[in-house]
């Protein structure tokens, strides 16, 4: 990559790329020397410091401080690639240590530029063990509530993506970077170098967007206005004349004095008349111009800002995750199946965005739409049964409201793995059965034309649901 490309820029060309008119407050960790040519005693260490030094003009291979991107004030850390490659030794780890550390201070998001070649050999083992230091830094910043952001540029490979990159709870990457743990000149010889760029890890799901430098500054807006850190105070309160779920049961979260409000309810996005009958409840739902996911999440959301992939190495198209912004303010989370299958991915994907938005204090919203788990054997390999369970476990944690709305079909535990307990509604073109009609009706032996007499059966109709307790009401 040129040097001169957007990913290849300084550290401080990218804190101002990002940070504009607003301005950067620089900060620099207490002074602890190293030993004459560090502590292995690397002939020449000291010489090739000062030449990065003149060259970059900086002390060291991260800058750090407080900075305004848009409208929110947050900690923002910087890799020089310039200086040994943006590499990490005892003194990179002090000024890492201390960005981290001034974020949970001042109670501010934390926003990493990373660009680095990993960890600096000439320091040996003690700049190895900086990336517990930066393990340990980041889990702290996580029990506080706090949310971390990084862009990763050209390149971020080794440790530093291994901890500053891929731990942080979004992961957005520059075009054309080259990123993976494996750096270019360690890597085998006949690999694909697709898979160590940024496009790449966006198809593998670990990258959540690629984003054009000239849009790098109003999306990390959008994350941090929607990411926080938030209090229940800031939050703009739900029309009280409109159908809303309500809080959970379970305790609410420590740093929170009230009960947060949970997610407005979606409009229905069709005038169906309610179902007489069992199967056309299903045929309603199966209704290819019934509104699917992407018309309900348009229609509620002003900016949506997805998560993209499990960070296992796979994405479920037909699953959409991530985090919006409302018109009123709101931010909201949201997990929305689009009436395919869902994938274990899709699973391990939703159960990420939920557990991110619990930690942050941000209230949850599923949209239900699916015939069921994936159940082929590639899904099997995957971990479907894993996977599912991970995803109901995140929805049992959840401390903050999780609001539930079943807007075609309800296809057994897949389905159910993401609807929210005591707070699911439905829609009139909606059903919610233990068993499609047609499995259960060849599990009973009998024939076909007794299909839709045994989804009568299974009471499956949105007004079946509400009587039965399941659904909480039918949204008009």
């Amino acid at each position: 990559m040129p040097a001169d490309s957007p990913a290849r820029a300084t550290a401080r060309q990218t804190i101002a790329l990002l940070t504009g008119a607003a301005g950067f407050t620089e900060h620099r960790p207490p002074s602890h020397p190293l030993p004459p040519d560090g502590p292995l005693g690397w002939a020449g260490y000291d010489a090739a410091r000062e030449r990065a030094g003149t060259r970059t003009g900086e002390e060291e291979s991260v800058v750090y401080g407080t900075g305004v991107v848009g409208d929110r004030a947050c900690v923002l850390l910087a890799f020089e690639f310039g200086f040994l490659g943006g590499s990490l030794g005892r003194l990179t780890g002090d000024r890492l240590a201390a960005a981290y550390e001034l974020a949970l201070t001042r109670r501010l998001p934390l926003l990493a530029l990373v660009a680095t070649g990993g960890s600096r050999m000439q320091e040996g083992m003690v700049a190895l063990t900086q990336l517990q230091r930066v393990a340990a830094a980041s889990t702290r910043l996580r029990a506080a509530g706090l949310p971390q952001i990084a862009v990763v540029r050209d390149p971020t490979t080794g440790g530093g993506w291994a901890t500053v990159g891929a731990g942080a709870d979004v992961v957005l990457a520059l075009p054309g970077a080259q990123v993976g743990f494996a750096g270019s000149r360690v890597r085998p010889a006949d690999a694909d170098p697709h898979a160590y760029s940024a496009e790449g890890q966006f198809a593998a799901g670990q990258v959540d967007a690629v984003v054009p430098p000239g849009e790098l500054a109003l999306t990390v807006t959008h994350w941090l206005r929607a990411l926080g850190p938030h209090t229940v105070a800031d939050m703009p309160r739900p029309d009280p004349h409109a159908v809303t779920g309500a809080p959970r049961a379970d305790a609410p979260r420590a740093d929170a004095p009230d009960a947060l409000p949970a997610a407005p309810l979606p409009r229905a996005r069709s005038a169906a008349p309610l179902p007489e009958t069992g199967r056309e409840a299903v045929a309603a739902a199966r209704d290819p111009r019934r509104p699917r996911a992407e018309a309900y999440l348009a229609d509620y959301f002003a900016t949506r800002l997805p998560l993209h992939g499990d960070r296992c190495g796979g994405a479920d198209p037909g699953l959409l995750c991530g985090f919006g912004l409302r018109a009123d303010g709101l931010p909201v989370a949201y997990v929305a199946q689009c009436g395919t299958p869902t994938r274990p991915a899709g699973y391990r994907a939703a159960a990420r965005t939920i557990r991110l938005a619990d930690r942050l204090g941000v209230p949850v919203l599923t949209l239900v739409d699916t015939p069921g788990a994936a159940n082929d054997a590639e899904a099997e390999r995957a971990g479907a049964g894993a996977a599912i369970a991970d995803a109901f476990a995140a929805v049992a944690e959840a401390r903050v409201p999780v609001t539930t709305l079943v807007i075609g079909e309800g296809g057994s535990g897949g389905a159910l793995a993401l609807a929210a307990p005591d707070n699911t509604h439905v829609t009139a073109d909606s059903y919610f059965s233990v068993i499609a009609p047609e499995l259960a009706a060849a599990i009973l032996k009998r024939p076909p034309s007794e299909t839709g007499a045994t989804a009568d059966q299974l009471r499956l109709r949105p007004q079946d649901l509400l009587e039965l307790g399941f659904a909480r009401s039918i949204v008009s």
